[in-house]
Parts: C-alpha cells; sequence; structure tokens
C-alpha cells in the first residue's frame, strides 16, 4: 500500500493569531481552533494547514503530511527510512514519521481504528 498525497502542511509559528490572519488572508476558512493557540485552516477541497504556536526558543518549522488509508496495511519500501512507526496520537489518527534522501522529514497520517 502506498500514500494517497498530500493531506495537509503542519506549521508551527510564534503566534497562532497572526498566522491564521495571515492565511486567511490567502482565503483560507478556519475550521476549528483550539484552546490552546492552534488550529485548522483549509482553502476548498485540498489539503488543510494546521497551525500550532511554539515557545520562542523554538524554530518555527513546516511538515507536510501524506495520506495513508490503512496504517495496519501499510508497508514501506526498503528506501524509505522509517523514523517512528506509526503512533496513535492525541487528536484521533495515527502518525509515523519518514525522513528522505535528503535528511527531511515527512509525517504519514492515517486513521485511527475505533
Amino acid at each position: 500500500m502506498t500514500t494517497e498525497g498530500i493531506e495537509a502542511v503542519f506549521l508551527t509559528t510564534h503566534n497562532w493569531g497572526k498566522a491564521a490572519k495571515f492565511f486567511q488572508a490567502l482565503g483560507y476558512e478556519l475550521e476549528f481552533a483550539t484552546d490552546h493557540n492552534s488550529g485548522q485552516l483549509r482553502n476548498g477541497d485540498g489539503p488543510y494547514v494546521f497551525i500550532a504556536e511554539v515557545p520562542q526558543d523554538q524554530e518555527p518549522q513546516t511538515r507536510i503530511v501524506l495520506k495513508t488509508p490503512d496504517a495496519d496495511a501499510f508497508r514501506p519500501d526498503p528506501v524509505v527510512e522509517v523514523v517512528t512507526p506509526f503512533e496513535d496520537t492525541h487528536y484521533g489518527t495515527k502518525e509515523m514519521t519518514v525522513r528522505d534522501p535528503d535528511g527531511r522529514l515527512w509525517s504519514l497520517q492515517a486513521p485511527a481504528k475505533n
């Protein structure tokens, strides 16, 4: 089984409010905001953008999240370096981290099984 394209872009920021307003000015609509300076925005049917505020001493980062329909059925090719295997998240999905040949980290996200 392979991935099914880009599910989301995950961003960290030093100012959730400013980052959300920036994306809203580009046509994204707020789907939800949390009570801990984070939230999700979407523009049409494309991938969602999830933004989370981090402390000033952390460098803001961007991570692409690839969609995987079934974590249990996913078997990465040996060329794919698995950094962390699929694990349950606190937001109701399973997530795996892989590293590409240039050292970039990618997230793979699958629905959690009930």
